[in-house]
């Protein structure tokens, strides 16, 4: 890295952050914050605002070294507050990390730390689904995400499966599942029954033949959530045989 380069990082970074700054909103940022279901701090910036600030980091930062780009991403995501983190996960997405297998590595260090759902599904669903969907063998990392002591990781393994459901291919993505099925978290129960859902539109034949086939083992939020788009008829008949299955009386 040259001399120079660090300084213009930090410029770049305290521009960042002084736009953001000066987009929010002003109203009172407890509700939003408590929305989004984080502690990070919250400054209030629309999401309209948020992908314009990011999109001009992005154009300014297109022809630097990926060194010096992760480590821009690097200083937004180490940042207090939401928006610069999540602007951190915009330029992800950006041409210049499609294929720097060091940025889905620091990414995926995040994790973590990408507390609430809003930061959570966002670096999953965003530039980190990207990347294991480009390199198959990367699943192999959400399986192990999905066995983490850490709710946002194992809720994160889901997320990330979002490019090989979009494409139809779910082997993959039920493997995950399944391994989630008796989850005792309902951040991640709610994360089982949403990809459950998008598998549903893809190919609803396999999604049914899996949901028969793990019935007594899917909860309640989880089946909820999963069946949105069924038939009236199938999500009862689902329901009565979780209930037969789990023991429970009719509600």
């Amino acid at each position: 890295m040259t001399a120079a380069a660090p300084t213009w990082v930090a410029r770049e970074r305290r521009r960042v952050s002084r736009e953001l700054r000066v987009a929010r909103s002003g109203a009172d940022t407890g509700p939003l914050r408590a929305y989004l279901g984080s502690p990070v701090p919250v400054l209030g910036v629309s999401v309209p605002d948020l992908r314009r600030v990011a999109r001009g980091a992005t154009a300014r930062t297109r022809a630097l070294p990926p060194r010096e780009a992760r480590r821009l991403v690097r200083e937004l995501w180490d940042r207090p507050t939401f928006e610069e983190k999540m602007t951190a996960i915009e330029l992800l997405r950006g041409p210049a990390f499609r294929d720097d297998a060091r940025a889905y590595r620091m990414a995926s260090r995040w994790v973590d730390a990408a507390s609430g759902w809003a930061l959570s599904d966002s670096l999953a669903s965003g530039p980190v689904a990207t990347w294991v969907a480009a390199v198959p063998s990367r699943f192999e990392d959400l399986h192990d995400w999905a066995r983490s002591k850490n709710l946002w990781r194992r809720r994160a393994s889901t997320y990330a499966l979002r490019a090989w459901v979009r494409d139809g291919e779910l082997d993959r993505p039920f493997r995950i599942l399944e391994l989630l099925l008796d989850d005792p978290e309902r951040w991640v129960q709610r994360a089982v029954g949403t990809w459950l859902r998008e598998c549903w539109k893809e190919d609803r034949a396999r999604t049914e033949r899996f949901l028969r086939a793990n019935v007594g083992r899917l909860s309640p939020v989880a089946l909820t959530v999963a069946t949105e788009r069924a038939p009236p008829v199938f999500r009862e008949r689902l329901r009565s045989a979780s209930r037969r299955a789990r023991g429970r009386p009719r509600a």
